[in-house]
């Protein structure tokens, strides 16, 4: 069974090194590392309003024990993650993948709302471009350009070594900049699933 990435890629799968190719393999696996999770002051409102639908992180932390279980079901992939900050806080930002035109690859926050992004292979990395929002409201999609909403979306992941990778998730805005940023060190496919480690 090919994951969803492998399909969205296509050859260009095989350039990627063994721990990325860990990070998306189809079935239940489990990612355990460390995120900086940093945003300026004025999204912190913004990001308050998002969480509650599901979108992205309500709060700043360095180096905050997270662990993401993927799972398939049919042909959609969740993501559960779990982030566990220094004072025992828990938060949740779950997900669900969908294959998307033109090997695009659509994130769903929530039963509506998404990010529809394309993955590519640059070197031995896996770079991500985001293409637009959308609004699903039952068989219509409805395509928002980035600039109306938070802004356009990277992310790039790399290899660090035979188990472990690096990302990076930038929101940058074309007036106020750099508005979200998430980035940690990963093992991929962790053996055990459990919470966090504080």
């Amino acid at each position: 069974m090919k994951s969803l990435m492998q399909q969205a890629l296509g050859e260009a799968w095989h350039h990627l090194p063994p721990s990325l190719q860990a990070h998306y393999l189809p079935g239940t696996t489990l990612d355990v590392g460390h995120l900086d999770i940093e945003y300026p002051a004025f999204m912190q409102p913004v990001l308050f309003v998002l969480s509650h639908i599901g979108a992205l992180v309500r709060r700043r932390g360095k180096a905050v024990a997270t662990q993401v279980e993927k799972s398939v079901a049919g042909e959609r992939q969740q993501w559960r993650r779990t982030m566990c900050f220094a004072d025992g806080t828990l938060q949740r930002f779950d997900s669900v993948w969908e294959s998307g035109p033109q090997g695009h690859v659509v994130e769903f926050v929530n039963p509506w709302l998404g990010l529809q992004m394309q993955p590519t292979v640059v070197g031995q990395q896996l770079h991500y471009r985001g293409v637009r929002f959308v609004v699903r409201l039952g068989c219509w999609t409805l395509g928002i350009p980035e600039w109306l909403a938070l802004g356009h979306t990277t992310i790039v992941e790399k290899a660090l070594d035979e188990r472990r990778f690096a990302m990076d998730f930038r929101l940058t805005h074309p007036v106020f900049g750099q508005v979200f940023r998430y980035s940690g060190e990963f093992e991929a496919n962790a053996q055990e699933c459990g919470q966090p480690d504080t």
